[in-house]
């Protein structure tokens, strides 16, 4: 404090140097002391000096300052301090420029001091280890140093940040951060960071930036939330915008999902503050993004469908249809959802079911091509719904067939009580106002796009002139407006309602050659394009001539001589005659030559600053440059060439029938192959099922073989042990049950036999019946098949003719074991009319009965333990379940009050931060007061006694509160 006041009481004595001096003497005691209070001291008066001295303080103190960061990060306050200081030496403070009026030399002066500070890459890794430190007066000012490096320097210092061991993931740890303050600074860093930097875009993302961003919108309130939630919408446009591979995370990662709750506004007229209508235009411009036409297609489609499952979709049309929206937002969710429909046929199917809130309900399209075609909504709005017409039409022939099915004659509603989308085109297309022509025009020829069946459709379309008159045709009527050019007064540009014609006419003759033929039916339309490019007019002009020569070119092109006054050799001799094949080819390359031709072919939305640019459509400039070139081949072409190009279409036409004839053959013959194949492996299954079914009569046979040998062998043993009585009694020891079922056994085997000999005959059939249609199949199928599958049927034979042979050799087995059986049982039979029961098999049977009932009261009696054993377990078991409850009871009550305790320190410490940056405030306050009283003259002593024992108070205070952030 000594050495303060030395320094501030020598500030008056020499007025001409007395700063640069005191900013010499502090950096010198920041150098030289060996007190950290002394140094603490030294760097906070450095601070206060920091912001009005800007330049003398960044040229003498940098690299103290930066010293003091590498050797006392063990004092969070001397660090806090030196971080403010750099902060005020690198940063460009609005306020301050103000006041100087030197913003040029204030950016300067701050991206100098950036390239020196970043010139030692240490020095940024250090301030990204510094920001690990948990204390708020050193992790807030590290974000802020760091936010103002990247804005000066924002690709060296991205560079150097990406190199660095965790460098991103550091600073992704600020988003979990508990202070607010410090929570939105990181973002506002993590903007800088990934401006325009692919790689930091990935890693950021990938650490989890997506989940914590979406919950810091929920938790602040979603579009109604403040300046917080416009931040991170900015983040994540910087993360998905122009990044396929963050895409896709954020599809796959489900998190389209969670976009859903920001769009639920509802239908209220107050509530749209400033804040909100920046927040929703964010969140649409994100779901832009995602649904970009200039994103992979893959990407988009899947987006796309994602938004229709979760019903983001629907959401963003119940916006389109609610009351009391602000105009540039509803401008803006019309054009998304233009994109979240474009190509997408499940998308577009549902906006062509939507209905607007009216009574009674008229289609969403109905109400937007009203907004189109009426002159008195705005020029923004008015695109918009144009983008979203073009968009619900692309690729979607079934939607276009139901806009041209409006204007047919057995659709239109002859009521009168409804307005349809084609009745609204055709009213912009012959209104008063350029721009409803222009815009109608352009829509049609997008219901026309690439569809051959609408164009010939189109041209059923009749329209009712005036009373008494009869009906013309639209093509017609098109080119009688185009004839009569300026005659019409006309609001708007001059030839805006021409061009858009002109464009019209242009993509319905393309690729269809009836509606050329309808074009040249009317006579005057030749002669009126001729005139239009003979002549020479102005530049404005120009465009209107070289759109003529394109539809000239194409009446050429794709016609097909059925008109004997109009075929190709004649037009091109009139070309020749009234205009030249150079001029008419200089005409032609007006358009692509045009300054705004190549700004509608960058993008296909019509985005123009106002109505003067809406010339050209992006979708006809692709027409233009698919045709420029054909029809330059074609005006060129000799009539002899043009027949030699006929020949060869109706050869390969020829050729591609042919083609087209042993393909299908080709298709035929493999069908057949297949089935065959699948015949065979049928044949092959059942094959292994009759083998299965042998090897099973085997088995059972073998059994009764051996039963067989086992009766022998026990008569035989009786027979020569106890003679013919008790041969006779052993005998008689066969149940009758037991020869029952003997014979029952027998019987089944011939059963089996004579089944497995009828599908053996079954088999033969089929394989006869496969044999005749494989010799049918050789003539036309490849030989290599054909002896394949010929194989096959001999490799079946041979197997059949196997299994044939082995029935045979066991039922001949069968027989004789049957005829054995058979003389055994008579046998028996006669011996047991002679011989009665003997009394030994009765005490026999009733031994056997005895020991089975002994058994069987050993197992009850078992069974009976096992029950009262299970009945002692489940009680216990039930026991055990009482005091689990119990105690998982106590553990709840134990946790509820755990995070009541947690809940009030992290208050209580919240409190605390917020004490802190009032007395650092008030501190700072206290010190400009005594240099502006020192600079009048008048004594501080007293005061600065007063502020050490501030300090000491102070340094009190920050000891306590590290002494609870420890506990």
């Amino acid at each position: 404090m000594n050495f303060l006041r030395g320094v501030m009481g020598g500030q008056s004595a020499g007025p001409q140097h007395t700063e640069a001096e005191t900013i010499q003497k502090l950096c010198d005691r920041v150098a030289s002391s060996t007190l950290l209070d002394d140094r603490r001291n030294a760097v906070r008066a450095l601070k206060s000096l920091s912001k009005k001295y800007r330049l003398e303080v960044g040229i003498q103190a940098m690299e103290h300052l930066i010293h003091v960061l590498q050797t006392d990060r063990s004092d969070s306050e001397i660090i806090g301090y030196s971080l403010d200081t750099l902060y005020n030496i690198i940063s460009n403070d609005e306020e301050e420029e103000v006041e100087e009026n030197a913003t040029r030399q204030s950016e300067d002066l701050g991206s100098q001091f950036t390239e020196i500070f970043i010139k030692q890459p240490e020095n940024v890794t250090l301030l990204l280890s510094l920001l690990e430190e948990f204390d708020f007066h050193v992790r807030w000012p590290g974000v802020k140093l760091l936010t103002s490096l990247l804005k000066q320097l924002g690709p060296q210092v991205q560079q150097i940040i990406l190199v660095s061991p965790m460098g991103v993931s550091r600073l992704m740890d600020l988003l979990a951060d508990s202070r607010e303050v410090i929570r939105n600074d990181g973002v506002l860093l993590l903007q800088a960071l990934t401006r325009s930097n692919g790689a930091i875009q990935k890693i950021v993302a990938f650490e989890n930036a997506f989940e914590r961003l979406l919950d810091i919108i929920t938790e602040e309130g979603n579009s109604d939330g403040g300046i917080v939630v416009e931040d991170c919408l900015i983040l994540l446009q910087n993360l998905l915008k122009n990044n396929n591979s963050n895409q896709n995370f954020f599809k796959e990662g489900s998190y389209i999902q969670r976009m859903k709750p920001w769009f639920e506004v509802g239908d209220e007229n107050s509530g749209w503050s400033a804040q909100k209508v920046t927040n929703l235009h964010l969140m649409l411009q994100l779901v832009r993004v995602l649904v970009s036409p200039t994103n992979p297609p893959g990407a988009t489609s899947s987006c796309q469908k994602a938004m229709f499952q979760c019903g983001l979709l629907q959401q963003l049309c119940t916006i389109l249809m609610a009351t009391g929206i602000p105009a540039d937002i509803l401008t803006e969710t019309i054009n998304t959802v233009s994109e979240v429909i474009r190509g997408c046929q499940v998308n577009q199917d549902y906006f062509a079911s939507v209905n607007a809130p009216s009574n009674p309900p008229r289609p969403a399209i109905v109400v937007l091509l009203m907004s189109m075609v009426n002159e008195r909504q705005p020029f923004v709005l008015r695109c918009a719904v144009l983008y979203c017409f073009q968009c619900f039409l692309y690729k979607n022939q079934k939607g276009q067939g139901e806009i041209v099915a409006t204007l047919l004659p057995s659709t239109i509603d002859a009521t009168g009580n409804s307005v349809s989308a084609g009745q609204l085109l055709c009213g912009g297309l012959f209104s008063t106002d350029s721009l409803s022509n222009w815009c109608a025009a352009v829509a049609l020829a997008h219901a026309l796009q690439e569809n051959a069946t609408q164009k010939e459709q189109l041209l059923r379309v009749q329209l009712a002139t005036s009373i008494g008159n009869p009906p013309v045709s639209l093509l017609q009527q098109c080119t009688n407006i185009l004839s009569q050019g300026d005659k019409i007064d006309r609001r708007g540009s001059k030839i805006q309602t021409r061009v858009g014609l002109l464009m019209l006419l242009c993509t319905w003759l393309s690729n269809c050659p009836i509606a050329v033929t309808h074009f040249l039916h009317n006579s005057a339309n030749v002669p009126f394009l001729t005139g239009q490019i003979a002549e020479n007019l102005g530049e404005e002009e120009q465009l209107v001539q070289g759109l003529c020569a394109l539809l000239l070119g194409i009446s050429i092109y794709f016609n097909d001589n059925s008109l004997e006054n109009y075929v190709k050799e004649k037009l091109k001799q009139l070309i020749e005659k009234r205009i030249g094949k150079e001029n008419f080819i200089e005409k032609l390359g007006f358009i692509s030559k045009h300054e705004l031709y190549s700004r509608a072919s960058q993008k296909p939305q019509p985005n123009f600053p106002s109505p003067e640019y809406m010339i050209f459509d992006h979708e006809f400039t692709k027409l233009v440059k698919e045709l420029e070139g054909v029809i330059t081949k074609a005006i060129y072409k000799s009539s002899e060439e043009d027949k030699k190009e006929e020949e060869v279409k109706k050869t390969l036409e020829q050729h591609d029938n042919i083609v087209t004839h042993y393909k299908n053959m080709i298709r035929e013959q493999d069908l057949q192959l297949e089935d065959l194949k699948q015949q065979v492996s049928t044949l092959k299954c059942q094959n292994e099922q009759l083998q299965t079914a042998v090897t099973q009569q085997v088995s059972q046979i073998q059994q009764h073989k051996d039963q067989y040998n086992l009766l022998k062998i026990q008569l035989g043993k009786d027979n020569h042990h106890q003679g013919s009585y008790n041969d006779g009694a052993q005998m008689n020891g066969i149940q009758p049950e037991e020869i029952s079922r003997l014979r029952e056994e027998i019987e089944e085997l011939k059963s089996n036999q004579e089944l497995l000999q009828s599908q053996l005959a079954e088999k033969d059939s089929l394989i006869e019946n496969l044999k005749s249609r494989t010799s049918g199949m050789n003539e036309q199928s490849s030989a290599a098949a054909s002896a394949r599958d010929s194989e096959q049927v001999a490799e079946l034979k041979q197997e059949v003719a196997a299994l044939k042979a082995q029935l045979n050799s066991k039922s001949v087995e069968i027989t004789r074991l049957q005829t054995e059986k058979h003389d055994l049982l008579q046998k028996t039979e006669a011996f047991s009319k002679s011989v009665p029961v003997q009394g030994e098999s009765e005490n026999v049977i009733a031994a056997k009965t005895t020991d089975v009932e002994g058994r069987l009261s050993a197992l009850q009696q078992e069974t009976k333990e096992l029950k009262n054993e299970v009945k002692a377990l489940s009680e216990e078991r039930t026991a055990i379940k009482e005091q689990l409850d119990s105690s998982n009871s106590t553990i709840a009550i134990l946790q509820n009050e755990k995070d009541k305790l947690e809940s009030e320190i992290i208050d209580s410490k919240k409190e605390q931060d917020d004490l802190l940056v009032l007395l650092a405030d008030q501190d700072q306050k206290i010190l400009s007061l005594k240099s502006k009283l020192k600079d009048l003259g008048h004594p501080v002593e007293e005061e600065d006694e007063l502020e050490s024992g501030d300090q000491e108070d102070e340094d009190e205070e920050n000891e306590e509160v590290k002494d609870q952030d420890s506990i």
